[in-house]
This record gives structure tokens, sequence and C-alpha cells, in this order.
């Protein structure tokens, strides 16, 4: 009897053995299939610049100019970090020119703690203007170096997800926010007073709904 014990204990032994050589390695698969992982996105500062040809004594922008102006100023306001700067060759309408595109960045909405002015010299005549920006990116897609065939460990291509990143990468607005997250904007002061005395009163504090906003419940044929 001892000798079949024996022998069933060995028995269960080796296929225990048998089936651990058959299991793969543990593996979580988070850093194989997850995107962000594989494919990360990199947000990366680079000064952006225009130039525009100015003559002070003249009609300063042409149309052309001016609405690249416009444009820039807009695009500075939307995702610019820190200051714009405005560089103006050097000469005697320098004063003038920096005089000029202060006046029309305050006029954009520019506070004058932003805006630097500046004076360069050599022969280009143009006045540059320019801001630190970022720009996101990803690693460029299409590795398809291995097999797909073989995949026996149930992996996903070294190009999953690539695609889905770059156009998170290029649809963002301002690549700032994969850095860090934003301050808030402060709240309405007006509103909140009207909140709170509403709410000291016992009266609603919800504002009151238009007649496009009301509705009501239709009834249910039950039959």
């Amino acid at each position: 009897m001892t000798g079949l014990k024996d022998v069933l204990r060995a028995a269960a032994v080796g296929a225990v053995l048998l089936a651990g050589s058959c299991a793969g390695p543990d593996r979580d698969g988070t850093a194989f299939t997850d995107p962000s992982v594989n494919h990360p996105i990199s947000v990366e500062p680079h000064f952006a610049a225009i130039k525009l040809n100015f003559a002070a004594s003249e009609q300063g922008l042409l149309p052309d100019d001016a609405a690249k102006f416009e444009g820039f100023v807009a695009d500075f306001m939307s995702r610019g970090s820190g200051s714009i700067s405005v560089s103006a060759p050097q000469g005697s309408d320098s004063v003038a020119v920096l005089r000029y595109f202060g006046a029309r960045l305050s006029e954009m909405g520019v506070p004058r703690g932003r805006i630097l002015v500046g004076t360069h010299e050599g022969a280009d005549k143009r006045v540059e203007i320019g801001f630190i920006a970022y720009t996101a990116s990803t690693k460029p897609c299409g590795d398809w170096s291995e097999n797909l065939g073989k995949t026996y460990d149930n992996t996903s291509a070294k190009n999953f997800g690539c695609a889905v990143q770059q156009n998170i990468a290029a649809q963002v607005a301002d690549p700032r926010d994969l850095l860090e997250m934003r301050p808030s904007d402060p709240s309405d002061a007006a509103r909140r007073a009207v909140v709170i005395g509403n709410y000291e009163n016992g009266k609603p504090t919800a504002a009151e709904k238009t007649k496009d906003q009301s509705g009501a419940v239709s009834k249910v044929n039950k039959d």
C-alpha cells in the first residue's frame, strides 16, 4: 500500500511540473499594450516668429502683412508662453516702429507687461515678432519589423496605438496642457453674490429657465 501511495505522489508531482513547464511568464501586459507607454507624446518649446515689412513714414503694414500680424498675435494669445517680442531694425525710425507695434499689441489685448521691444543689426530691414510656443509630437509610426504571425505571447504589435498618439499630439489645442493643469479662471463675483443672497433669503439659487427650456413629460400609454 505504501508503494502505491509513493507512486501516486510522484505522479502528482510530475503532473504539476509538467503543467508549470507549459505555462508562459506572468505578465500584466501594461507596458506592451498601452500606447502612451510605447509611443509617448513629448512636448518641447520652440521660438515661433514672423518677419514683416513696415515703413513708419508711409502706409505702415501692407494688407497681407497686417493679416499675418493679427493671426500671429491671436496664436500667441491662445498658446503663447511668457512674452511676445518685437525687434525693429536699427535706424532713425526704430522708435516709431516699436511704438506702433506696442500700441497695436495693446489694442489686441496683450498686456503691456508681456511686450518686449528691441532692435537688431544687419541687412534685414524687416520687423521680427516672436514668442515661445510648445509643440507636441511622437516618434514616427510604421514599425512593422516584427512577424505578426508569430505572437505566441499575445502581445500587441510595436506600431499599435501610434497613430492615435500622433492624432492626439496634432489636435491638442495647447500642448502645455499635457505638461501640467492650467489654473482655473476666477469665479464670477457678481453671480456669486446673487447666489449667496438668494440662499440667505430662502430663495431658489438656480438660474431661471426660459420658455424655450421648459418642457412637459408626455403621457405613456399603458395599454
